[in-house]
């Protein structure tokens, strides 16, 4: 098989969305993801039936992806699958579907690790995506992991910071619990925030050594403060929330751009990606651009499709794994704690 004609089928389960993706070349052909919206009513992802809808959803969304790009099984190079991190039952289903179908078209079979992909989603050849050149820094952040990353080459990351305790995402989810908004509650409290005053309630930043980050003392200070604007007026939450919102927001954007000002300072890299669900704030977003003017930074963001959970992001990895011989063999196993 030559060089150019490669195809990987790539599949994604670590949390709650069952995704597929087939790529040619570096070039993505489909990208499809089945959303479990089971888990609005209870708050949160429910591991239990996470894993029982992947079970439903993976047999369709892979043949969705494969028709969706003109491809039969026949013509796959490699099916490529998250082995982790992520939840044990979700990220089963997936490493099951991908061993035995690899195995039945008796091709290669490549993991992929789920962190790993996010940052290298940069790398998806695309029209007008800017690549990162190496070492860049790389910031991921999502409902499960706040990091940053000193990326050397594809497949030489060393984790420079991240969370002691909460991920970035679980702050503004948490956040928007106490106040009364659905799940999740990060899109929520981005809209509200682009509607209020940053400035109106000040929120103390957690003071954490180096490069890593804390976000349970912000969620305590903002449930307190809550819990006393109720108890003195209990419209409060009601009369304000555009301006708590952005003040929340402001807090939690501001605490990113100082860890990664003092990671910039630290390795004299001042080329930086961001990856993961979280990056899709527009005030995230927003605050790495302004760094490109005060800090001589460039930035690089993803399209929103590769932001959150997708498999596109698991066949760039497939992809350059394959150029490289790097395969699984057929006793690799889930791991819900994998590191970078």
């Amino acid at each position: 098989m030559t060089s150019q004609n490669i195809y990987i089928l790539a599949i994604e389960s670590s949390c709650d969305d069952t995704a597929a993706s087939v790529m040619h070349n570096g070039k993505i052909l489909s990208n499809i993801v089945a959303n479990q919206k089971i888990h609005e009513a209870y708050g949160g992802v429910v591991p239990e039936l996470a894993s029982r809808a992947h079970q439903q959803n993976i047999v369709p969304v892979v043949d969705q992806a494969l028709k969706k790009a003109g491809v039969n099984k026949e013509q796959l190079s490699a099916i490529a699958f998250t082995r982790g991190p992520g939840l044990m039952g979700s990220l089963l289903v997936g490493t099951s579907f991908a061993k035995s179908l690899a195995y039945g078209l008796n091709i290669p079979l490549i993991d992929v690790n789920h962190m790993q992909a996010h940052i290298l989603a940069h790398f998806i050849d695309e029209a007008d995506f800017k690549k990162p050149p190496f070492p860049f820094l790389a910031m991921t952040i999502s409902g499960g992991h706040t990091q940053i990353v000193k990326v050397n080459s594809y497949f030489d990351m060393e984790v420079i910071g991240e969370t002691i305790d909460d991920a970035v995402g679980e702050a503004f989810d948490k956040s928007g619990k106490i106040l009364g908004l659905g799940y999740p509650a990060g899109p929520e409290i981005d809209r509200r925030a682009k509607l209020g005053n940053p400035k109106a309630y000040a929120f103390t930043k957690p003071k954490v050594d180096g490069l890593n980050f804390s976000f349970s003392g912000l969620k305590t200070a903002i449930l307190y403060f809550i819990q006393k604007q109720v108890k003195a007026n209990p419209n409060f939450i009601e009369a304000h929330l555009d301006d708590v919102c952005a003040s929340i927001q402001y807090t939690i954007i501001g605490i990113l751009i100082d860890k990664l000002k003092l990671a910039t300072k630290q390795t004299g890299i001042k080329h930086i990606a961001i990856g993961g669900g979280v990056s899709a704030n527009s005030g995230i977003r927003q605050a790495l651009k302004d760094g490109e003017h005060k800090f001589g930074w460039t930035t690089y963001v993803p399209k929103f499709e590769y932001t959150t959970d997708n498999a596109a992001m698991i066949a760039i990895v497939g992809h350059l794994k394959y150029l490289e011989g790097n395969y699984a063999d057929q006793s690799v196993m889930a791991s819900a704690r994998l590191k970078i």
